[in-house]
């Protein structure tokens, strides 16, 4: 017996098949090979088209089932994480009206901006705990009011995570996590923000049908068992956000728990055992997978946008050519700690929250050409990903989070010895790296949600540390003054 996990990123479709009775991961597939198209028609937009998302759920999922001779009728449960914050809107007959308006697009920050002032600051910190921003709603209001012939065709709107459980299964659902990271949710009142849907112009029935995270959400159809060559009748019984879910793997349940992962964007991810807000809305609290009104567990959210995208573009236009990322880490490596004052500002990828839905840029500050060389952007560029990363932590710290241990898995930039190290030094918290990802912890929510694990601590008694990380004592002064010119130049231009 199996179960079937699947993260649909910004980049690729995960798949994993994993053992229910051992909890181990059989096989994994990923679709496509190189990153998925974004297309921004302006700048400062991104959008994908879901037909490819199901595309590539098909394509690997038919390759997983292949490679491992597995049939789908010895898949008990699925289990879906997803990029966040995304908007995808279909019609009655379950089709996408356009292109899903996906996490690093900007368009919608006005709308956010207007409705944080007229809603008021403390209705939405203290209801929806965040500023409307950036986030699902604001960019719907963007479509009501630029496209507005195709709102009105609009059905149902939802998360990249429901449409492909919609097209899995032709059930329309969502759930409280997942209207909570879309700012459709009020924690005070423990229901949708009927003060959102009013102030937007939203009637009700555009949001799909409340799910639990855990539990029976729809069943694979006739039309997707054919597709994929799963069995019809299989139960989809978890779905999440990918940090969220992303927490959810590396078993961080607790209040006082942190996750961290540095893929294309960058999280640090708390779990708060109360309803709290940060009050200019720069980190970002959200229902986590185990939430209730009764037993708060709230995951704090600090996202950057330009963490992996901004290595990748380093390695296309910058790197000797056929140059891997592991001899990019070597490179960097021979640059001392500070990268002798040159510093990136690594915020190049849309409006970031934590600087307030501001569109600064990525800059390269202090280089010197008679001095620096490929060596010193590859290191500062790290670096950079890892000042952002404690700036965040700081906000984090004063809404009363303890960060004293990170958990990640081995994946993405936490492959490289120097992120990890310069993260764990100005953090002063060791990090402990697990074999895990996103699909693999999807089926091991699936297996919760199906009721064949009786709790989390089941369903991760698998889970192994790989690696510990501790911080770098002997070089900490040299990585705090590195962190305090970064900082300043970072407030410098905030300034502006």
């Amino acid at each position: 017996m199996y179960l079937l996990g699947y993260d649909i990123g910004s980049s690729s479709v995960k798949c994993s098949l994993v053992d229910a009775q051992s909890g181990l991961c059989k096989a994994q597939t990923s679709y496509p090979a190189h990153e998925a198209p974004i297309s921004a028609p302006q700048a400062g937009w991104a959008e994908q088209d879901p037909e490819n998302w199901w595309q590539y759920v098909r394509i690997a999922t038919q390759q997983l089932l292949q490679q491992t001779k597995v049939a789908g009728s010895d898949i008990a449960a699925i289990g879906i994480s997803y990029q966040m914050h995304g908007l995808v809107c279909v019609d009655e007959q379950q089709r996408a009206l356009r292109p899903a308006i996906i996490w690093c697009d900007s368009r919608a920050v006005p709308y956010g901006n207007e409705a944080f002032h007229t809603l008021g600051e403390d209705y939405c910190l203290h209801h929806l705990l965040n500023s409307p921003g950036n986030f699902t709603a604001a960019k719907l209001a963007w479509i009501k009011h630029n496209e507005p012939a195709l709102f009105e065709r609009i059905h149902k709107v939802m998360l990249p995570g429901d449409y492909i459980a919609m097209r899995l299964s032709g059930t329309i659902a969502t759930t409280v996590s997942g209207l909570s990271e879309g700012i459709f949710w009020d924690f005070l009142r423990d229901d949708v923000s009927q003060e959102v849907l009013d102030h937007f112009g939203f009637p009700r029935d555009l949001l799909a049908d409340v799910k639990p995270t855990f539990g029976i959400q729809g069943e694979v159809n006739a039309q997707a068992a054919a597709e994929l060559g799963l069995a019809e009748g299989t139960p989809i019984t978890y779905r999440a956000g990918d940090q969220p879910n992303n927490a959810l793997s590396l078993n961080v349940l607790q209040p006082g728990e942190i996750a961290s992962t540095a893929g294309t964007s960058g999280v640090v991810y708390g779990v708060l055992g109360k309803v709290n807000h940060d009050p200019r809305s720069r980190v970002n609290p959200f229902a986590h997978v185990n939430h209730s009104m009764q037993s708060p567990r709230l995951g704090v959210l600090l996202c950057i946008n330009g963490t992996g995208i901004l290595n990748s573009w380093l390695k296309r236009n910058v790197a000797d050519a056929d140059m891997t990322y592991p001899q990019i880490n070597e490179l960097a490596e021979q640059a001392p700690i500070g990268s002798e004052r040159l510093s990136i500002i690594p915020f190049g990828n849309g409006a970031e929250r934590i600087l307030e839905n501001r569109e600064t840029g990525c800059s390269i500050v202090g280089l010197d050409f008679n001095h620096h060389g490929k060596a010193h952007l590859m290191r500062a560029a790290q670096e950079g990903i890892v000042f952002s990363f404690k700036y965040g932590i700081e906000i984090m710290e004063q809404m009363g989070m303890n960060v004293s241990r990170i958990r990640a898995g081995q994946a993405n930039m936490f492959l490289s010895p120097l992120f990890r190290i310069t993260l764990a030094s100005i953090t002063q918290a060791p990090i402990d790296l697990y074999d895990t990802d996103g699909s693999i912890g999807a089926a091991r929510g699936a297996g919760i949600g199906a009721g064949i694990y009786r709790n989390a601590s089941e369903a991760f008694a698998s889970l192994k540390k790989t690696a510990e990380i501790e911080p770098d004592e002997k070089h900490l002064q040299q990585y705090q003054e590195a962190y305090s010119i970064w900082k300043a130049r970072l407030e410098n231009m905030l300034s502006k």
